[in-house]
């Protein structure tokens, strides 16, 4: 099968900090790809560099057929993308966001399917979106990639305010995608967000790879994650 997402050795610092370490990561065309990591492991940052909001220092970088920074605009009318803690225009309502992000993009919307997810995350899609919470941000970004028939779906932590029954939808709705033969990377903090919809994840910790495989792989990998970062704790008190 051919690679959607390719990246090696990928590296980028803010001034002293280096987010990511020489990352690596494949992602199969079709497949659901999970990037398990801890608050400040690099996820975000490794998508901004793939939807080339921020360009890497070094490494490769690649999405479909394109190289993430030189070939963006292009691109991103191929992708839809659902970031975290994310903020929309406040004087329009969650409809026309909806609704302009897909023009924005260029591609296709399912008007069955967006509303069929409006109505089961249960968001008014007629509120302007200053009066929109946190979660129901979430929802309304969430809706807006699903709703695509972009070949290829980046979900950066996106039901991270979200209650146990939206999650629970946005679960069915990322597995619908999968059937319909979308590619997926979903970026979680939790396994459980996880294993349940990825193929395989790739647990990341200080900006590096610490392993692939399937999600039962995965668990163990992120078990010896976690205790590395307690010894090191201990160590450094």
């Amino acid at each position: 099968m051919s690679e959607a997402i390719r990246v090696e050795g990928l590296v980028k610092s803010f001034g002293p900090a280096r987010a990511l370490d020489g990352l690596q990561l494949s992602v199969l065309a079709g497949e659901a790809h999970g990037l398990l990591g801890a608050a400040g492991a690099g996820k975000t940052t490794a998508f901004r560099v793939l939807l080339g909001l921020v360009q890497a220092d070094s490494g490769i970088a690649r999405l479909l057929d394109g190289d993430c920074w030189r070939d963006g605009v292009r691109l991103h009318r191929r992708l839809a993308y659902a970031p975290t803690a994310v903020r929309f225009w406040p004087n329009l309502s969650g409809g026309e966001i909806i609704d302009f992000l897909c023009r924005l993009r260029g591609g296709q919307l399912d008007g069955r399917r967006r509303d069929d997810l409006i109505d089961r995350l249960s968001l008014n899609p007629h509120r302007k979106a200053r009066k929109y919470s946190a979660g129901e941000r979430q929802k309304l970004a969430v809706i807006s990639a699903l709703a695509s028939d972009a070949e290829l779906l980046l979900l950066d932590q996106p039901t991270s305010e979200m209650d146990p029954t939206a999650r629970a939808v946005v679960r069915v709705g990322l597995l619908e995608a999968k059937q319909r033969g979308q590619t997926i990377l979903l970026s979680g903090e939790s396994l459980d967000e996880l294993a349940d919809v990825c193929d395989r994840i790739s647990v990341i910790r200080s900006g590096r790879t610490i392993e692939s495989g399937s999600p039962h792989s995965a668990m163990g990998d992120a078990l010896v994650s976690r205790d590395r970062v307690v010894e090191d704790r201990k160590v450094a008190t």
